[in-house]
């Protein structure tokens, strides 16, 4: 009950070097590529679940939002595997990190609306002034617009950050309350620890959702932008 509320959030080091790196490029080791001609259960899983994931996302895309594919599937599978992994116990959880979901944010958003801007220059332009404003208005709304449009990078990687640290604190708390209560009272510490298995599941699911509204709002940026 002493230990630091925020422990599992600080940077991991060794030797006094960061090892954050070495934790980011771990979920790739779990997605092999094989080249034997029939692929066992756990790949064939993984590519069922992909080619579902990206039928249903590449679904509203053109042509050239369709290019975006690789990255969209990418990314659903790192944030989706580095939320899993940071459920284990005495690990660490990178996006937890506002400064890493920012880092993949800015320039996923950047590259979808500079995308807009060489390819619907004048319908991106439009998005900052809708039809039929008032003239006192204009100015008013296109700082309105611009504002929401810098904000959006923001709000993914807040939305992120937010949903998986609640998650990781709510469980440390009830974890805690679970061992303390044991010697106070067992009805109590049962009901608490089926709580927290409750809370766990939960989280496991919260993990894979909040991947794919990250990468599916990434998806919506670009729709708009091609």
């Amino acid at each position: 009950m002493n230990e630091n509320l925020f422990a599992s959030f600080i940077t991991p080091m060794m030797l006094g070097l960061p090892i954050v790196t070495l934790i980011v490029l771990f979920p790739s080791l779990l997605f092999p590529t094989s080249n034997r001609l029939i692929n066992n259960r756990l790949i064939s899983l993984q590519q069922w679940m992909l080619q579902l994931v990206s039928k249903q996302m590449m679904s509203i895309h053109n042509t050239k939002g369709q290019t975006w594919a690789l990255m969209l599937m990418s990314l659903i599978l790192f944030i989706g595997s580095t939320n899993l992994l940071g459920l284990l116990p005495h690990s660490f959880t990178p996006t937890t990190q506002l400064s890493m979901n920012l880092g993949m944010a800015i320039p996923l958003w950047a590259g979808a609306v500079i995308t807009g801007f060489r390819n619907k220059t004048k319908a991106s332009l439009a998005h900052f002034l809708p039809q039929g404003t008032p003239t006192p208005l204009i100015p008013m709304l296109v700082i309105i617009e611009t504002i929401s449009l810098f904000i959006q990078p923001m709000a993914l990687a807040v939305r992120l950050t937010a949903n998986i640290t609640a998650g990781h604190l709510l469980i440390h708390l009830i974890g805690g309350a679970t061992l303390a209560l044991m010697n106070i009272s067992t009805t109590t510490a049962l009901i608490t620890f089926i709580i927290l298995i409750l809370l766990t599941v939960l989280e496991f699911a919260v993990a894979m959702i909040q991947a794919y509204v990250f990468t599916l709002l990434v998806s919506l940026y670009l729709h708009d932008n091609t």
